[in-house]
């Protein structure tokens, strides 16, 4: 069972990775938009929209290749929270004409929560492929 468990912890781990390391390196081919959505749209400051695009695409890197998984797990986790609270909470679950809900974050929330719980260590080139850690 464990061996089985391993390869869905490393499916969900790739599915992550992909998805967090497009959408980060989208933002920072189109930095000034991202800012701009951030700033005026948001009401954030522009650090967090660097930032974002930062996290997303480097611990998207990190977590593809199995390096730092919790940690990275942990940061997307922060960033669902912040889309979900900050901006999808009010169009709702399913959302509306003009923007989706927050259903696809929260799945992928739940999926930063598993990671950040077990690790992922099958083909993984961090710490957690070394025996007796989890």
């Amino acid at each position: 069972m464990e061996q089985k468990a391993e390869w869905g912890l490393l499916f969900v781990r790739v599915v992550l990775a992909v998805i967090m390391l497009a959408h980060g390196v989208q933002k920072l081919f189109t930095m000034d938009q991202v800012v701009e959505t951030f700033t005026q749209h948001l009401g954030l400051p522009a650090v967090i929209a660097y930032g974002t695009a930062m996290i997303e695409a480097l611990a998207g890197l990190s977590l593809l290749l199995g390096f730092f998984v919790r940690i990275s797990a942990f940061l997307f986790g922060l960033i669902m929270l912040g889309a979900i609270f900050m901006v999808k909470l009010d169009v709702g679950f399913f959302g509306n004409a003009q923007m989706r809900g927050y259903e696809f974050d929260l799945a992928l929330l739940s999926i930063c929560v598993l990671l950040m719980l077990t690790g992922s260590r099958k083909w993984s080139l961090g710490g957690e492929n070394i025996k007796g850690r989890s």
